[in-house]
């Protein structure tokens, strides 16, 4: 399978060599075009993203995270979500790697096969890391006012919370 993957990659960039060779096209000034306005995207987006990871760093070192856990446990236990799986629900709308750190720690602890386990592995399939997508695509285009945006993406994230303890019940309770 990986020598199919290396060869469609050398055969796709053939394609596009060839393709602009037969329209006789600057195959390589549309190249170094294409990277000066990928740089212009990369350099418009980077205080969003410095300033999110930022932030998603003093929120874990401050503790909050954990802070928050420990006050929503009662809520999320009334839903029947599994507490061990709380910290990732909070960090997962911030911070992706957070998450994935977060779910390693609850496979080990409780196993993949536990209900906190399978929970955790729906949640970090079925949710987004919202304001990292919010910061990355709304600053690529220098759009300033969410709107809706922010809070209509939390209700999705907290759906597919609670219907990650809704599925996981259904097939494997």
């Amino acid at each position: 399978m990986e020598y199919i993957a290396s060869i469609s990659v050398v055969v796709i960039i053939a394609a596009i060599i060839l393709t602009g060779l037969i329209k006789k096209q600057e195959v390589f000034m549309l190249f170094t075009a294409g990277a000066l306005e990928g740089l212009k995207t990369t350099l418009s987006i980077a205080p969003s993203i410095i300033g999110l990871v930022m932030m998603v760093t003093m929120l874990e070192s401050s503790g909050l995270f954990m802070w928050l856990a420990k006050v929503l446990e009662p809520v999320y236990s009334a839903v029947g979500f599994p507490p061990e799986v709380i910290p990732m629900a909070l960090i997962r709308p911030v911070s992706g790697s957070g998450a994935l750190a977060v779910l390693d720690n609850i496979l080990a602890q409780n196993g993949a096969d536990s209900f906190a386990g399978r929970v955790a592995s729906v949640v970090m399939g079925s949710t987004e890391t919202t304001f990292y997508t919010i910061a990355m695509y709304f600053g690529s285009v220098n759009i300033t006012k969410t709107g809706c945006t922010v809070p209509c993406a939390l209700l999705a994230d907290f759906t597919g919370l609670v219907m990650s303890v809704v599925t996981v019940t259904l097939f494997f309770c």
